[in-house]
């Protein structure tokens, strides 16, 4: 079954009952010139066992204790958002898998060979997918970029990884001459942001319920990012975030705000339709088994991670 992903962007109280998440709109309710029938429906249920993704998006939210272990309990990733309305945290569970600790163990003793072998596969894939996606959305021709792919060495010890992201963000936005990828930059970076938030959460949550640690990467280290794993693992994905992003800024412009409506459509992010194993399903789903395939590579089962395949998606 496919997770929720639940967005409150309103003064919310937010509390547990009967394994429901319950959801009260006090602006609603205080609001005198409303119709009783109106404010009867000021409070919503929702069965946890169906949401997956929770963002939070308004300082005046309040949740109870009980229902936070309830969201964890269940592996929802409980996403919150700064002042800006951008993501800025992210809660996941301890413990979200039966044999946790012998996973951990396979996982921290993976050797620095097997970790370059990952990061090369990681890499292509990725590479393939900007390729996939960038002559769908402009008909650049990509060529370069598949012999990038095959020139992609253990590890990545030649960077082809950053050649090919220069090509790529030169090329993607046509009509945005000088375009640059940055956190900060210009319009539309902020939609890009935030919709790699929403896979970076996803990402994590399939790497806690897979019974590994997202903070220890195969080639992500910052000592200060807690989810480097999940910053590796879901580089391969981006282009469909790419590809969404593309298709709002054609529709909705080049300045686009990161308005409520447009939230609302990156927040699709985690049932994007993509081709893994030859078989089509939501993005979501397909990171399951991206991560399962993970572990499976760090247990010596498998030699190559199962990632989507851009080209058969579009």
């Amino acid at each position: 079954m496919i997770k929720k992903t639940l967005y409150l962007g309103n003064p919310a109280y937010l509390s547990l009952r009967e394994k429901q998440l319950i959801i009260k709109l006090p602006e609603v309710e205080k609001d005198d010139n409303l119709p009783y029938t109106f404010k009867q429906q000021s409070e919503i249920s929702k069965p946890i066992e169906d949401i997956g993704i929770v963002v939070l998006d308004n300082r005046q939210i309040t949740l109870t204790t009980p229902l936070l272990e309830a969201l964890l309990e269940n592996n929802v990733a409980v996403i919150t958002c700064d002042k800006r309305s951008m993501p800025l945290g992210l809660f996941l569970p301890l413990e979200s898998n039966t044999t946790q600790s012998e996973r951990f163990t396979r996982q921290i003793e993976a050797s620095l060979p097997l970790k370059k072998q990952l990061w090369q596969q990681t890499v292509k894939a990725k590479i393939h997918n900007q390729a996939c996606v960038l002559h769908h959305c402009t008909n650049e021709h990509v060529g370069c970029m598949h012999k990038w792919v095959e020139q992609v060495r253990s590890g990545d010890a030649d960077n082809m990884e950053a050649r090919a992201a220069a090509f790529y963000w030169k090329k993607f936005f046509p009509k945005l001459p000088g375009f640059i990828r940055e956190r900060e930059g210009n319009p539309p970076n902020n939609l890009l942001n935030y919709g790699y938030a929403i896979l970076r959460a996803i990402v994590a949550r399939a790497l806690v319920a897979s019974g590994m640690l997202p903070t220890l990467g195969i080639h992500h280290k910052n000592r200060y990012n807690a989810y480097c794993l999940a910053d590796d693992i879901m580089e391969p994905y981006r282009p469909y975030v790419d590809n969404l992003v593309f298709s709002i800024v054609k529709n909705h412009g080049e300045n686009v705000d990161l308005n409520k409506e447009i939230k609302v459509m990156l927040l699709n992010v985690p049932v994007l339709d993509v081709v893994i194993s030859d078989k089509k399903a939501p993005l979501m789903v397909a990171v399951a088994q991206t991560t399962a395939s993970l572990y499976k590579c760090f247990n010596g089962e498998l030699r190559n991670i199962t990632y989507p395949d851009a080209g058969k998606s579009f």
